[in-house]
């Protein structure tokens, strides 16, 4: 397990025994009417709708809640995590109002969760179905939507939420084929038309350490940038066995992360973190992906899916930068999850390191925040302040990334971004019910054909 994951984890574990004190008490549901965004109000109650109940939306719920909670202590000011004897928790403002998933035993899991730390929603306002997110997405009570299922579904159900009037948390990546970012890169379009804000789960944006490091670069401080890499090599994360009764469809659903169609791969679906930077620091999308190579050695039993464990891909971007993309999923290997860029005048980690050629070493000496809070405070923020971020056309990009390594590894072609745009390939089933639906044959580079 890489760093990252071990940071990603322990935080949201260390938020759900911590918080039992920050969230008691929570206030009971009312029916006020939903302020607009673009007017601006610092006393705006957040909302909140999750989406997608399993593991990473528990988390990222209990994350909105732990961004838009202190404790007061009585002589050291305030933090956002602890609770000490003799100290008062404050609110700010913020509620759940209600639940959708496709599974109840999964809705079930997170209401039971949240009922441990005080919050309780009522069964009335949680959904179950492929058609849940249309019932949540209906209340007008809920302002604030975090979306949380597996990848596939969240072009359909951010398109929905904008369609709504509602502010939304997007869980990364963004899509898993082309068809998707595009409905993502519209969604944002009509939510800057309508005032609403978008938040992408890619953390790295919300770091003063990559923000003030990658702005450093980005103004010459390494000269101009001539050559950059990123890894997410870890191990297996993982996987759910089938059981007996499940259908195929309710099968991948649970174990998503192995189908492409459900996840885009792992390329997608977690390098993505490490590709958004890239094209951060960068500046720009690729233009190509020149060459890949991947394959699946490792995990290549049923219950993994179709889905590769390793790829290398070398992206040319604007003004003839190469970038070298390397991730893996494979347990018993070197594990290294980094950004690199090097430049006519020095080299960066893009995280909290500047090494020019000549002169002294800039570092990031701060402490950065909890990131899994950060990005849902800055979302939060902007809200209330009338002046909503909205980083849909960043994350639709940077998932296009992914997707194009993909593709080039799937296929064994370099692939242009423009003729790739041009796909209208779906993945998925033609419909969604929980019925058959065979595990599609794994990509054989030099058979496999991108269209």
């Amino acid at each position: 397990m890489s760093d990252h994951q071990n940071r990603s984890d322990y935080s949201r574990r260390e938020f759900l025994t911590r918080s039992s004190l920050a969230v008691t008490g929570a206030a009971a549901l009312s029916q006020l009417p939903f302020v607009h965004a673009a007017e601006g109000s610092a006393d705006l109650e957040i909302k909140i709708g999750l989406i997608g109940c399993g593991g990473r939306g528990t988390g990222a719920l209990l994350d909105a809640l732990g961004a838009a909670t202190k404790v007061i202590y009585p002589q050291s000011g305030y933090h956002t995590e602890d609770a000490a004897e003799g100290s008062r928790i404050e609110r700010k403002n913020i509620r759940v109002v209600a639940l959708a998933d496709m599974f109840p035993d999964r809705l079930e899991a997170c209401r039971a969760q949240l009922a441990k730390i005080g919050v309780d929603v009522p069964a009335a306002q949680c959904f179950t179905g492929f058609e849940a997110y249309k019932k949540l997405l209906a209340m007008p009570e809920v302002n604030y939507a975090i979306l949380a299922t597996p990848p596939h579904f969240r072009p359909v159900h951010l398109k929905a939420a904008v369609d709504a009037g509602k502010h939304v948390f997007l869980e990364k990546p963004a899509a898993v084929d082309v068809p998707g970012v595009k409905m993502v890169i519209e969604a944002g379009r009509i939510a800057k038309e309508k005032g609403l804000g978008i938040a992408a789960g890619t953390q790295r944006r919300h770091l003063p350490s990559y923000q003030q490091t990658i702005k450093r670069i980005r103004e010459g401080a390494i000269g101009d940038i001539v050559y950059a890499k990123c890894y997410w090599n870890g191990g297996q994360i993982w996987v759910v066995d089938r059981k007996p009764g499940w259908s195929d469809v309710e099968w991948q659903l649970r174990n998503w992360n192995y189908f492409t169609w459900l996840s885009g791969d792992h390329i997608v679906e977690q390098h993505v973190h490490n590709l958004d930077v890239m094209n951060w620091v960068l500046g720009s999308h690729p233009i190509r992906a020149v060459s890949g190579l991947g394959g699946r050695q490792v995990r290549t039993g049923e219950r993994h899916g179709h889905i590769f464990d390793h790829f290398a891909v070398e992206f040319e971007y604007p003004n003839g930068v190469f970038m070298f993309s390397q991730c893996r999923q494979i347990n018993g290997c070197q594990n290294i999850v980094s950004e690199f860029v090097a430049g006519t005048q020095g080299t960066s980690n893009c995280k909290d390191n500047i090494q020019p050629k000549s002169g002294e070493r800039w570092r990031f000496r701060d402490k950065d925040p909890n990131p899994y809070h950060q990005e849902h405070e800055d979302l939060i923020q902007s809200i209330r302040a009338g002046n909503p971020i909205n980083e849909a056309q960043t994350i639709a990009e940077s998932t296009m990334t992914g997707i194009l390594g993909r593709e080039a590894v799937y296929s064994g072609q370099a692939i242009e971004w423009d003729a790739a745009m041009q796909s209208s390939t779906r993945l998925g089933p033609p419909e969604y019910e929980l019925g058959p639906f065979p595990i599609p044959p794994i990509a054989m580079p030099g058979q496999y054909q991108f269209s």
